[in-house]
């Protein structure tokens, strides 16, 4: 007997939305939005959910089938055809959150013969209500730091401008102007405005194999987003954008290790010396480095020289999890905790940056794993960052190294995360130090 929804129940779903074979994306009348989570399916509400992020993106999904909810009937359908054109093909629509966005769950579909591994994106769980896209999203960060808004055209190409007269020979400025106008990069365009965090990109190589790599994929399907580095910057290059991005910007970030290059660590031959000579002229800004940790002995040396931060990579806190993910070449999972725990010995701020996907990183084994590591290594925050990899391969290759348990849900896990370290940090973006001495009293007094 089909089971059918009260009128205030049918009120809090959300419309699905569609999209044809053009790409129009549209509303499915009848039908309920739905999101996935592993194996676990449920339709989209609007306490779930909040208005799409303005940035975001609409993408759908080809040769695959949504999974909707027929709200009539209650029943979840999979969905090849339009019910009411019968013969047009329909496909899943998925949103690209903004940044500092948690996804919570995933856009539901099925996959067919033909369907091949997915771009490099996060697919997060999309529907209608009323006048509007709902998002089914947690806002962790809500510093405007990438806001597109506030990112003019005409204000990047003055900036572009200014450094050309400013550095006309360095390399490293002309990657980042093509960082900027070719692909968008939103950390590229802040150094062109003169705002908050600026890039500074110098490996080409790197010691990891990530199944989402974004600037590098071998024999995989998979097209990178943007190109990577293709030359070492000098000391001086490196030194000269970090200096003229500090001398401008109050309470300003610097960072290497960004995802148009490999692991800086493996670049430190030149990173080292240019920290030394910017720390020679301005003990202004934070030099940051966001790194796989994966050289214990060489990120000593680079704090010696004035680092200040890292943000240390990770999918998950499990060594074969881990492992599946970054494939490491020349180091293991306990160099990355070693590099964590020196870190922190010295009382620099620590970051992890958790890549997590709905499905994988709230499974109950994960969550436990998570607090576990956390009590052992008390970081000061969590920069939570969507998963860029196509959602189903993923649970896939994280479903052979270990059982992980039910979902708990990604909103439960943020709430226990949140009760047990009630002085972690949520965020998205790499503080300045300004920002963060007291989680650096925090960290030394449990360390």
């Amino acid at each position: 007997m089909s089971k059918r929804r009260s009128p205030k129940a049918r009120k809090d779903l959300l419309t699905a939305l569609v999209a044809n074979g053009a790409g129009e994306i549209f509303e499915l009348d009848g039908y309920a939005a739905v999101g996935m989570a592993g194996s676990g399916l449920a339709p989209l509400t609007v306490n779930q959910t909040r208005n799409l992020p303005h940035g975001s993106e609409l993408m759908y999904l080809p040769d695959r089938m949504p999974v909707l909810l027929n709200i009539d009937t209650g029943a979840l359908e999979t969905l090849a055809e339009n019910p009411y054109a019968p013969g047009e093909a329909i496909f899943p629509v998925a949103a690209f959150n903004s940044p500092g966005y948690v996804i919570t769950q995933i856009s539901a579909y099925r996959e067919t013969r033909k369907s091949q591994c997915l771009p490099l994106f996060s697919y997060g769980a999309v529907g209608w209500h009323k006048n509007g896209f709902r998002s089914a999203v947690i806002r962790v960060d809500s510093e405007p730091r990438q806001d597109l808004r506030r990112m003019p055209p005409a204000g990047v190409a003055a900036g572009v401008e200014l450094m050309r007269q400013k550095m006309p020979t360095n390399r490293l400025r002309a990657h980042l102007e093509n960082c900027a106008l070719t692909y968008g990069c939103p950390a590229a365009k802040n150094f062109f405005l003169g705002r908050y965090e600026a890039p500074l990109p110098a490996s080409s190589q790197c010691n990891a194999r990530c199944l989402g790599c974004l600037s590098r994929q071998q024999n995989s399907g998979i097209h990178p987003s943007q190109d990577r580095i293709g030359f070492t910057p000098s000391s001086r290059e490196i030194a000269g954008v970090a200096l003229a991005h500090i001398e401008r910007v109050d309470q300003s970030v610097v960072s290497f290790g960004q995802g148009c290059e490999g692991d800086p660590l493996l670049a430190a031959a030149a990173i080292e010396p240019a920290i030394r000579q910017i720390r020679s002229q301005t003990g202004r800004g934070t030099i940051n480095m966001n790194t796989n940790g994966s050289l214990p002995g060489t990120l000593r040396k680079l704090f010696d020289a004035g680092l200040d931060s890292i943000r240390i990579s990770v999918n998950s806190v499990r060594r074969q999890c881990y492992d599946t993910y970054y494939r490491p070449r020349g180091y293991g999972f306990d160099d990355v905790l070693a590099s964590i725990e020196l870190a922190l010995s010295l009382g620099k701020f620590v970051s992890i940056n958790y890549l997590n996907c709905p499905g994988f990183s709230d499974t109950l084994r994960e969550a436990a794993a998570l607090r576990k590591f956390l009590n052992r290594f008390p970081v000061q925050m969590i920069q939570w960052r969507n998963l860029n990899f196509d959602p189903v391969r993923y649970w896939q290759q994280m479903g052979g190294p270990e059982s992980h348990g039910q979902p708990l849900g990604m909103e439960i896990l943020l709430q226990q995360v949140r009760e047990q370290f009630p002085d972690l940090k949520f965020g998205y973006f790499n503080p300045p130090r300004e920002n963060f001495h007291h989680e650096m009293d925090r960290s030394q007094s449990r360390f």
